[in-house]
């Protein structure tokens, strides 16, 4: 039974500490502070003790009762997936809660910014122990909404208050389409709680179609948390809020809240293999679209975007090859790395007075050297360099496409090539060479409370790969070919993107090529813009033509012209004369005993 309490304890300390800081402490940054580190550190200490006792306790009590009808329980799963889902989401936000100390030191909104990353943690953890969809979609929105705040922390900057909107917008396309997936879900199998859906599968399983149709559009809400094709668009733009928020979003939290209901929810979404199909290829497609445009960006952040978005789309595809395993195998090897990539990048930032174009860089490595080993060792685990974690969890993916459809397997490997060579193009462009800037030449190293979390993740990347991730999920395939040519056909990949970088961008001082449609991210944003403008501008004709002559003339208009009409009337027989008066009133009385006597 303590595990029962020790889960809700892990997952209302940073509710407790968010509510705090808003109502008592928003005028002490360092209480506030202080209030949501401890929380957080809280959650972490009750999640490892909840993955060391290894039980599945799902304490629960009816939340919404309609007997008959709809039950919906306040219940929490501590299976393998969450329990484990709970170490890495906490302890990654506890590192980058203590990160946030040293970047956010200055900053006039640390105490609103530390409330909504409390929060943030709290509606995250909610996604993680739900056991319902209901519980899991108000989760899934509040994910949704703290993002918004956080995205936007700098609001007073127009790019951060656009991007934050457009994170939120482009998010509720998708949510929506989760919603309508639930429903449906919930009118055939008459449960809502994963456990009890279970077992009545049959009745989808009746019917394909609705089936399919169901499986897509709870896929929807995974393509919209998940950044995939075609409402990765948010993404990239989210990168306007602060640094750390890039890492906590990008790492454990946000966009793998996608990935993570993917694999709650694929005893449902392996049923249909027209769903499977679609998903393969959406994450396919995202992973080298990505990838594409990864190696023409110039923001040092914009790139880990880009990265971001092509791992992603391996963990898609994943689960299009009917892997969940696999797909969060690499989602925990991706948190660490990527955690580490972008709070190093951030290291980078501050060194350099907050300059982000990587071609005013340059040369750092002397200068930042524990930031450069550190980055060094996500850049590889991103790369998929034995032996860091992202050889192991990436391999176990490229041998399922190569088992299960050789395309896939193709232009994932070429993926593969390409994020060598954009992580490379960063290695050498960044801290290689000659500084580029006058903030390049006199950087100096970010203090301990940045680094220190840096040295942790660079540890956890080193080793958490083969021995303690691929015990929890992953078994090799058995086929000896497999096993022996996708190491050695991802080893080669990775050989030649990044010798074909470094020989291309060694002490170049500017971009090498320039691929105009790469660089504008294949115009995707363009054509939306250009279709939500002709979509409003349809929109506000119609509304226009339909104000104008249906409301205001007939309408509007017709009721009053009518009632004017009636009032000029009546003015007529308003004479000012005596004996019109008279005239009139014989005249009615006349016309009552006419009614009276013929009627």
């Amino acid at each position: 039974m303590i595990d029962n309490n020790i889960a809700w304890y892990v997952l209302f300390a940073p509710l407790i500490a968010a509510a705090l800081i808003v109502v008592f402490t928003r005028r002490s940054k360092g209480l506030s502070s202080f209030l949501s580190c401890a929380a957080v550190l809280a959650s972490f200490a009750g999640a490892c003790l909840i993955f060391a006792r290894k039980e599945d306790a799902a304490p629960a009590l009816n939340w919404i009762e309609f007997p008959g009808l709809f039950v919906v329980p306040l219940g929490l799963v501590l299976d393998g997936l969450s329990r484990m889902m709970l170490v890495v989401v906490t302890g990654i936000g506890a590192l980058i809660h203590i990160y946030s100390l040293g970047y956010m030191r200055n900053d006039e909104g640390k105490s609103r910014y530390f409330a909504a990353l409390s929060l943030f943690m709290f509606a995250m953890l909610g996604i993680v122990l739900s056991n319902n969809f209901v519980m899991l979609f108000i989760f899934w929105e509040l994910v949704g909404f703290t993002s918004y705040v956080l995205i936007g922390h700098w609001f007073d900057r127009d790019a951060a208050a656009e991007a934050a909107k457009k994170a939120f917008i482009t998010n509720r396309i998708g949510d929506f389409g989760f919603m309508l997936g639930i429903l449906m879900i919930w009118a055939t199998t008459g449960s809502v709680v994963f456990a009890n859906i279970a077992p009545r599968l049959s009745i989808l399983t009746s019917n394909p179609g609705f089936l399919t149709a169901a499986a897509l559009l709870i896929f929807c809400g995974a393509a919209g948390k998940s950044a995939q094709f075609p409402l990765h668009v948010w993404l990239p733009d989210a990168m306007e809020g602060p640094t750390p928020v890039s890492a906590l979003i990008h790492a454990a939290t946000m966009v793998a809240a996608g990935v993570y209901m993917l694999a709650r929810v694929a005893f449902i979404i392996q049923l249909s293999p027209v769903a499977l199909d679609v998903i393969v290829w959406i994450g396919t497609i995202t992973a080298v679209m990505a990838a594409l445009i990864a190696t023409q960006q110039n923001d040092i952040k914009r790139i880990l975007a880009y990265s971001t978005l092509s791992q992603l789309g391996y963990m898609v595809m994943a689960i299009g090859l009917s892997s969940s395993d696999a797909a969060i195998y690499h989602l925990f090897t991706h948190a660490f790395f990527k955690a580490l990539l972008f709070l190093g990048a951030g290291s980078v930032i501050v060194a350099l007075h907050h300059e982000q174009d990587i071609w005013e860089m340059g040369g750092l490595s002397r200068n930042l050297t524990i930031t450069f080993v550190t980055f060094l060792v996500g850049a590889l685990a991103l790369m998929g360099c034995p032996p860091f974690s992202g050889f192991f969890s990436k391999d176990a993916i490229l041998a399922l496409a190569y088992e299960h459809n050789m395309p896939i397997f193709v232009l994932a490997l070429g993926t593969a090539f390409l994020t060598a060579f954009y992580v490379t193009r960063l290695l050498v462009v960044v801290f290689l060479g000659h500084p580029r800037s006058h903030a390049a030449r006199i950087s100096r190293e970010s203090p301990l409370v940045m680094t220190g979390p840096l040295i942790v993740l660079a540890l956890l990347v080193i080793f958490g790969g083969s021995t303690f991730f691929t015990g929890q999920f992953v078994s090799v395939p058995p086929e000896h070919d497999v096993f022996e040519k996708v190491p050695l056909l991802a080893i080669g990949a990775l050989v030649l993107g990044a010798g074909f970088a470094f020989a291309l961008y060694r002490n170049r001082p500017r971009e090498a090529f320039d691929i105009g449609f790469l660089r504008q991210k294949f115009y995707i944003d363009e054509i939306y813009s250009w279709l939500i403008d002709r979509t409003q501008e349809l929109l506000a004709r119609i509304s226009a033509f339909f104000d104008r002559w249906i409301i205001d003339t007939a309408g509007v208009g017709g009721a009053s012209g009518g009632t004017w009409g009636i009032g000029a009337l009546l003015r007529f027989v308003q004479v000012g004369n005596l004996q019109a008066y008279s005239f009139f009133f014989g005249l009615g009385v006349v016309a009552l005993i006419y009614f009276a006597v013929f009627r």
